[in-house]
Formats: structure tokens, C-alpha cells, sequence
């Protein structure tokens, strides 16, 4: 039962940063090819949101019957502090989400023929407003938590029922839109570890701040609702 639970992990990991991080390589290779600049680069980064909550959708419908569809390491750390999960299936699901990125990284690297630009994150030149590691920090951990935050929200209610993943792509658009400009929106630290590692240079030194800001910001979200919000529920549903 675990390995079935992995093995959707693994797909649908492949899924969002195939078509997340795919989209960004595309939008961003088209805009320059065209020399579009201004709003058309604006608009570029509302199909980049767009895509990346799009990705939620499909993989929730496609393979969130079987794991739930965690598909980030920030979201599976917070069902574990939530009680949702054991330990060995957190660190099953870890592995299967940076494997799935991993080989969604590989698979850009073949439709494009370079590792050059894969959708990685970064801070300082990598940024487009210039955002230091201390900003962008702050930016992931704050954008990480309200994203977690939704999940663990949805997914504890039942009146949420088959629009949970809906609910999670929209909210995945909206930390995506605001967090673009800063760090290029990380908010998952398999989305991130996957891409740098093949892109290497900047991308695989930036890489831990993107890897310890979402989980950070998806451990307050677990704390929060797990001790502040989940008793009202409680409270509600009695």
C-alpha cells in the first residue's frame, strides 16, 4: 500500500514541475525570442501562476485518491506535525517527491537540449527585483505557510470534499503571482532541489534557502492549525 502511495507521489511531482516549471521555460524563452518586455512579461507571469496551480489540479485528480497528493515536502511535513502521517511515510514521500522533480528536471533538460534554464529559483542577481537571502527568506517562509495553511484547512474540512485541489491550484496561483518577481516562487522544496541540481551553478548554491524557508513556513502553518484552528473545527463540527 505504501509503494502505491510513493509511486504517486513520484507522478505527480513529475507533473507539476514538468508543467510549472516547463511553462516558465517556455514563457520566458518566448518573451525574450519575441524582445517583449512590460506587460507582456506580466502577463507572462500570470500563465507561469496559472500553470503551476493548473498542475495542482491535474495531479489531484489523477493521483490524489492514492497519496493525497502532497507532491512538496513542506505540505508533508506539516501533515506529520499534524498527526496525519507517520514518520516512515514522510520519508518515503520526501523521496519520492525529489526523484519525481528530479526526473521532471531530466525531461525539461530533453525537450529543450540544455540544462541552462530549467525554472530554478534565486535570490540577489537570480532575482528580477534584486531581493537579498534575507528577503527572500521571508518571502518563501510567509508565502509557504499561508499556502500550507489552505491545505491543512481543506483537506480537514468535508464540506470541501472534491473542490479541495480546485481550492489548493487557486491558492497555489495566488503565492505564485505575489512571489514570482521576489524568488521566482519556490513554496516547495522539491520543486527546487530538482531543477538546481541539473542546472547547477547559482541555481544548486541558492538551492537551501529553498529547502529550509517552505519548511519552515509549512511547520508554523502545521503548528497553527494543529493547536490554534484545528480545536475550532472540532468545536464547529460539534
Amino acid at each position: 500500500m505504501n509503494f502505491r502511495k510513493y509511486v504517486a507521489e513520484f507522478v505527480g511531482t513529475i507533473i507539476l514541475v514538468l508543467v510549472g516549471c516547463g511553462t516558465a521555460v517556455g514563457s520566458t524563452a518566448l518573451t525574450g525570442a519575441l524582445g517583449l518586455e512590460g506587460s507582456a512579461l506580466a502577463v507572462a507571469s500570470v500563465v507561469i501562476a496559472l500553470a503551476f496551480g493548473l498542475s495542482i489540479v491535474i495531479a489531484a485528480y489523477s493521483v490524489g485518491n492514492v497519496s493525497g497528493a502532497h507532491l512538496n515536502p513542506a505540505v508533508s511535513l506539516a501533515m506529520l506535525i499534524d498527526g496525519r502521517m507517520s514518520v516512515v511515510d514522510f520519508a518515503g514521500y520526501v523521496v519520492a517527491q525529489v526523484l519525481g522533480a528530479l526526473a521532471a528536471a531530466g525531461i525539461l533538460v530533453g525537450f529543450t537540449g540544455s540544462n541552462a534554464s530549467l525554472g530554478t529559483n534565486g535570490y540577489g542577481d537570480a532575482s528580477a527585483l534584486g531581493t537579498n537571502a534575507g528577503q527572500a527568506f521571508l518571502v518563501e517562509t510567509v508565502l509557504t505557510f499561508v499556502f500550507v495553511l489552505v491545505i491543512l484547512g481543506v483537506t480537514s474540512k468535508p464540506e470541501f470534499g472534491n473542490i479541495a485541489g480546485l481550492v489548493i491550484g487557486l491558492s497555489l496561483v495566488a503565492v505564485v503571482l505575489v512571489g514570482l518577481p521576489f524568488t521566482g516562487t519556490s513554496v516547495n522544496p522539491a520543486r527546487s532541489l530538482g531543477p538546481a541540481l541539473l542546472a547547477g551553478g547559482e541555481a544548486l548554491a541558492q538551492v537551501w534557502l529553498f529547502i529550509l524557508a517552505p519548511l519552515v513556513g509549512g511547520a508554523l502553518a502545521a503548528v497553527l492549525h494543529r493547536f490554534v484552528l484545528a480545536p475550532a473545527y472540532l468545536t464547529d463540527a460539534e
